[in-house]
C-alpha cells in the first residue's frame, strides 16, 4: 500500500461526518461558463484543486466545463460547436476539443545576473486537445503540444522550451456518485494544482507545462473533500514523444483535505481551508554541489477565498525529512491579501504579501533549514526566475486598477532579503547563485514590477511584463548585477 493511499484510509471515516449546514448554490457548484444545472449539490468546482476557471476557461483544460454548449441555441459562433461535438444522438458521448497558440518574446538583460549581452527568445506554443465523454462516468482526455524558440543568446534551451511534440497530457477518469458522496479517480499523465500556488504548479510560464504520471483519487461532498495522489514528473526530451518519459528518480505523494467554512464568518465570506500532507522523494537531490538521496515531508494548512473586498491566500507548512546524512528542519509561511476598493469589480484594489521561506545548512553545516517547494510558482517573486522560496524574506506591497473592463494592470515593489546569511541566495529551481554563500549581507535586493493583461476577445489576449531587480549586497558581494525583464505575448484559445 502507498504512503497516499495509507493516510486516505484514515482520513476517509471523516466523510462519514454529516455534511455542514450549508447550502451551494448551483453557480457555485458549476463555477463555469453557462454550466448544465446540477441536480444535486457538489463541492464547489473553483475550490476542488483543479484551479479557478474565468470565462468557462482554466490552465488546465479538462477542468472546464462546455455542457452547456451541446445545445446549439446557446452558441455564439462557430467555434462554440467544438465544445460540444455529440458521438450519438442522445448526446450522452460528446467531445471538447480545445486548443491554443501562444506567440512570445522575452528580452533579458545582464542573463544569470551576470553582465553580459543580453538574451532574447522568440518563443511559440502550440497545444490541441480532445476531451472524450464516454457517458457520465467515465472520460479520456489527451493533448499534444509543441514548444519552439529561437533568438538571441539562447545556450541551450530546456526541453520545457524547446520541444518538437510531447504528449503534454493524457489520462482516463472515472466517478460516480454515492448517496452524497462524488468518487473519483484519474490515473495517467496530468496536471496538478491542489495546493497552495508557490508550492504546486503547471508552470504555465514554460512553453511546455509541468506535468506528472500515477494517479489522483477523491471524494467529495458539497462541504468537505479529501484528495490522495501518488505522481512521478515527466522528464522531458526535446525531439518527439518517444524520449518524455517517466522520471524514475522523482516521487510526490500525499493528502490533501478542504472544507467550505460557513459563509455567515466575517459577515458574509466564500472562505475555503485545505489542509495537506505530502511527502517528495528524490534519488538525484542537489544542495550545495552535494548529490544524493532526498526525502521530505510537508505539513500544512491553506486558508484562502474572499470576505466581501477582502481576499486572502494563506499557507504555512512544517517539512522534515533526510538529505543524504542531513536532517531536513524548514517551515515556509506565505500571506497574500488585496482589498477591493468600492463594490464594482474593476474597483481598484491595493494589497500586500509577506512571505517567509527557513534557510541555512544548504552547504552541508548542521540541519537542512533550506525551505523547498514541490514545484511552485517561480515567477512570483521573480518574471526572470532569479528568485525562489528557499532562504527568502520577502514583503511586496501591490496596486491592481482596471481602466476598462478588458485591462487590468497591476504594480508591485518587493524588498527581498535571506533568512540565513551563511547560507547562498537561490533561484528558481533551487539552484544558488554561486558564491553568495561567502557573503555576509542580508539584502538580496529590491524589484520593481509592472503587469499588463488585456482581454481582447473572450479567446484573444495580450499579456506583458516589466520587471527590474536591483541587486542587493548579498549579490553584488559575488559579483552579480542588476538586470531587466521585459515580455509580451499574444494568446489564442478555443
Amino acid at each position: 500500500m502507498t504512503f497516499a493511499s495509507r493516510v486516505l484510509l484514515g482520513a476517509t471515516a471523516l466523510l462519514a461526518l454529516p455534511a455542514a449546514a450549508q447550502t451551494v448554490s448551483p453557480s457555485e457548484a458549476g463555477g463555469t461558463r453557462n454550466p448544465a444545472t446540477p441536480t444535486v449539490a457538489s463541492y464547489p468546482a473553483a475550490a476542488a484543486g483543479d484551479g479557478a476557471a474565468a470565462g468557462g476557461y482554466n490552465l488546465s483544460r479538462w477542468a472546464e466545463d462546455w455542457r452547456a454548449l451541446c445545445d446549439p441555441a446557446k452558441r455564439d459562433d462557430p467555434v462554440d460547436a467544438l465544445k460540444c461535438v455529440k458521438l450519438d444522438a442522445d448526446g450522452d458521448l460528446y467531445v471538447t476539443l480545445s486548443g491554443e497558440a501562444r506567440l512570445r518574446v522575452n528580452h533579458t538583460t545582464n542573463p544569470g545576473l551576470r553582465d553580459r549581452r543580453a538574451q532574447r527568445q522568440d518563443i511559440r506554443r502550440l497545444v490541441a486537445g480532445a476531451d472524450v465523454h464516454l457517458g457520465e462516468h467515465l472520460r479520456l482526455f489527451g493533448e499534444v503540444a509543441h514548444g519552439g524558440i529561437s533568438g538571441v543568446e539562447l545556450g541551450e534551451p530546456a526541453a520545457t522550451l524547446r520541444n518538437d511534440v510531447v504528449f503534454q497530457q493524457a489520462f482516463v477518469e472515472a466517478k460516480a456518485r454515492v448517496g452524497h458522496v462524488d468518487l473519483g479517480a484519474r490515473y495517467g499523465r496530468q496536471e496538478f494544482t491542489d495546493g497552495p500556488n508557490l508550492l504546486v504548479s503547471q508552470r504555465d510560464n514554460n512553453t511546455i507545462r509541468y506535468t506528472l504520471n500515477g494517479w489522483r483519487a477523491w471524494a467529495r461532498t458539497p462541504a468537505m473533500r479529501i484528495d490522495a495522489f501518488d505522481l512521478k514528473p515527466t522528464q522531458y526530451g526535446d525531439l518527439g514523444t518517444d524520449d518524455d518519459v517517466i522520471d524514475p528518480a522523482r516521487r510526490f505523494s500525499g493528502v490533501t483535505l478542504g472544507f467550505v467554512l460557513p459563509k455567515t464568518w466575517l459577515g458574509g465570506s466564500k472562505l475555503y481551508v485545505d489542509p495537506f500532507f505530502w511527502r517528495r522523494r528524490n534519488s538525484v537531490g542537489t544542495w550545495g554541489g552535494r548529490i544524493g538521496p532526498a526525502t521530505r515531508y510537508y505539513l500544512g494548512a491553506r486558508l484562502w477565498g474572499e470576505a466581501g473586498p477582502l481576499t486572502i491566500d494563506w499557507s504555512a507548512n512544517r517539512q522534515w525529512g533526510e538529505f543524504i546524512d542531513q536532517r531536513v528542519d524548514a517551515w515556509q509561511v506565505f500571506l497574500a491579501q488585496t482589498w477591493r476598493l468600492g463594490g464594482d469589480a474593476q474597483a481598484p484594489r491595493v494589497g500586500i504579501h509577506a512571505d517567509y521561506a527557513s534557510g541555512g545548512g544548504g552547504y552541508g553545516d548542521g540541519r537542512l533549514r533550506n525551505a523547498y517547494a514541490p514545484f511552485g510558482n517561480n515567477i512570483y517573486y521573480s518574471y526572470a526566475l532569479f528568485l525562489t522560496p528557499s532562504n527568502l524574506i520577502a514583503v511586496a506591497p501591490n496596486l491592481t486598477v482596471s481602466p476598462t473592463k478588458a485591462v487590468r494592470v497591476t504594480g508591485e515593489y518587493q524588498l527581498a532579503w535571506r533568512d540565513a546569511t551563511d547560507d547562498a541566495v537561490y533561484r528558481a529551481n533551487g539552484q544558488p547563485f554561486a558564491g553568495t554563500q561567502n557573503v555576509r549581507a542580508a539584502k538580496i535586493g529590491d524589484v520593481a514590477r509592472l503587469q499588463l493583461q488585456w482581454t481582447i476577445t473572450p479567446r484573444l489576449s495580450f499579456t506583458g511584463r516589466y520587471e527590474h531587480l536591483f541587486a542587493g549586497p548579498s549579490l553584488t558581494g559575488a559579483g552579480y548585477a542588476d538586470s531587466d525583464f521585459l515580455a509580451g505575448w499574444l494568446s489564442f484559445r478555443f
